[in-house]
């Protein structure tokens, strides 16, 4: 009798077991679906977003592109720019007298032309190392002490110790090629004929 009874019950939760296994499929596959919806959904708006940026910039090109191209090509050039400068900037070894690092007249010139005259952005000066750190510090002593009697408005100048020489040559060399340049240089005359091929004044 007992055993018919539990067989009775187990008959009736059954179709209510199977009611709710079914019930709990289709919650986890609609949830399953919702998350791949949205998760196409995105990339969907990903995907034309960046069809929409791509037809833009080939549309607009190559003007993206051009000054980012114009930097990379004018890059080399400010760095020999800056080279330049900076070696234009040192203070070698012949505005110096030997001993005690002290600036000689030329020197004295070559300090008060680059704190006063050279472009604000360039105003550094690079001394060069002597032969002893106690001669450095002299050198470096002596231009910010000369730095000092200036009255300079604007940028400070800045002074640092540099190990590269600037290449130099002979006054008497230099006069030379430049005599001989002179020597050879036409003189100066206007055209015969204008650009439109009528005669000038001077005929």
């Amino acid at each position: 009798m007992l055993l018919l009874i539990c067989e009775r019950t187990r008959r009736k939760e059954l179709p209510d077991m199977k009611h709710l296994v079914r019930r709990g499929r289709i919650a986890i596959a609609a949830l399953m679906l919702s998350v791949s919806v949205g998760t196409v959904s995105a990339d969907w708006h990903q995907f034309w977003h960046q069809a929409s940026i791509d037809y833009q910039r080939n549309n607009a090109w190559p003007e993206p592109f051009e000054e980012m191209d114009a930097r990379q090509v004018t890059a080399p050039f400010e760095v020999m720019k800056s080279n330049g400068w900076r070696l234009h900037n040192t203070i070698g070894h012949e505005l110096f007298r030997s001993g005690d690092g002290a600036l000689l007249a030329s020197g004295h010139n070559r300090v008060h032309w680059i704190a006063t005259q050279s472009p604000e952005s360039r105003r550094n000066i690079y001394v060069l190392r002597g032969k002893s750190d106690e001669e450095t510090d002299a050198r470096v002593a002596s231009v910010r002490q000369t730095l000092a009697g200036f009255q300079t408005a604007g940028v400070a100048t800045n002074v640092f110790v540099t190990d590269r020489e600037p290449s130099t040559a002979p006054g008497a060399w230099a006069t030379k090629i430049n005599r001989n340049w002179m020597e050879v240089l036409p003189e100066p005359k206007l055209p015969s004929v204008t650009a439109s091929g009528g005669a000038t004044a001077t005929q």
